[in-house]
């Protein structure tokens, strides 16, 4: 493949469209010219772009990469691994790895083999498990300690819809831990050498406006920050509403079907 290829030509324009939404969003919420705040600001002062390549091909990561695109997301660990495996063998340079999905705990130690940040831990389980996978993986490659990111479950935003409650109210739960529980998951990851606890992360509910949960997202985060000055990272947003992210301080965005439109269908 060559920057002539048809499909990169695809992606080249639609990722051109989703970082000219991003600068505009920036001039929108930054007017004086002061970027969001954040641990993972990108160089160019904005938020991180997470291209979500699930379900796509492994030439597609390759696509981007040449591309410029630096982290891809994944939500499910086979698919994962076997595209870092790829994309590692094909001498691409090197790309952040975020897991991005429900994670079980049996996961861990495939998921500490290439993973650079994991964005959904939602449970001291989970947390234990990672703990101990990087602590094996970490003696074995020398690895950089994990980034770790609490999901948080923002349905309490929309307490007055009743959160479901009913046959004709949304269900607007979209995985993570109860904000009430982020403190003393973010003690726990905070206390692990090969964890490094970088802030929180969260879905908006689906079928309401996304500010209501963005906002709580943010106030969650200052009260995160209070307690842990360095986690400052908020990955929130996604093709549909990251200048809704955005307006609160997102640190990372993940885009998917913006840059690479539906996924291909499996005969």
């Amino acid at each position: 493949m060559n920057s002539q290829d048809p499909r990169t030509l695809q992606l080249a324009e639609r990722l051109a469209v989703v970082k000219a939404r991003i600068i505009a969003a920036q001039a929108l919420f930054a007017p004086s010219g002061v970027a969001p705040s954040g641990a993972a600001a990108s160089e160019t002062g904005g938020p991180t772009l997470i291209v979500v390549t699930k379900f796509h091909p492994g030439a597609d990561v390759l696509r981007l990469r040449s591309l410029g695109v630096a982290d891809v997301g994944e939500n499910r660990d086979q698919e994962a691994a076997a595209k870092s495996l790829e994309v590692a063998a094909a001498g691409a340079a090197p790309l952040r790895w975020h897991f991005i999905g429900q994670l079980q705990k049996n996961k861990a130690k495939s998921v500490a083999a290439y993973a650079h940040s994991v964005q959904s831990i939602d449970r001291d389980s989970l947390i234990t498990a990672l703990a101990n996978a990087m602590a094996r993986e970490r003696d074995s490659s020398g690895r950089d300690p994990l980034e770790c990111f609490i999901q948080v479950d923002l349905s309490e935003a929309y307490a007055d819809l009743g959160n479901g409650a009913g046959s004709d109210a949304p269900s607007l739960g979209r995985g993570g831990a109860a904000p009430s529980d982020v403190l003393k998951l973010a003690e726990q990851i905070a206390g692990s050498p090969y964890l490094r606890l970088a802030g929180v992360m969260a879905v908006a509910p689906l079928g309401v406006a996304p500010a209501p949960a963005f906002e709580l997202l943010a106030a969650i985060s200052a009260r995160l920050v209070a307690e842990h000055p360095n986690a400052t990272s908020i990955s929130a947003g996604m093709s549909h509403d990251l200048e809704a992210a955005m307006a609160v301080g997102a640190t990372h965005l993940r885009v998917g079907s913006d840059i690479l439109g539906p996924r291909p269908v499996v005969l």
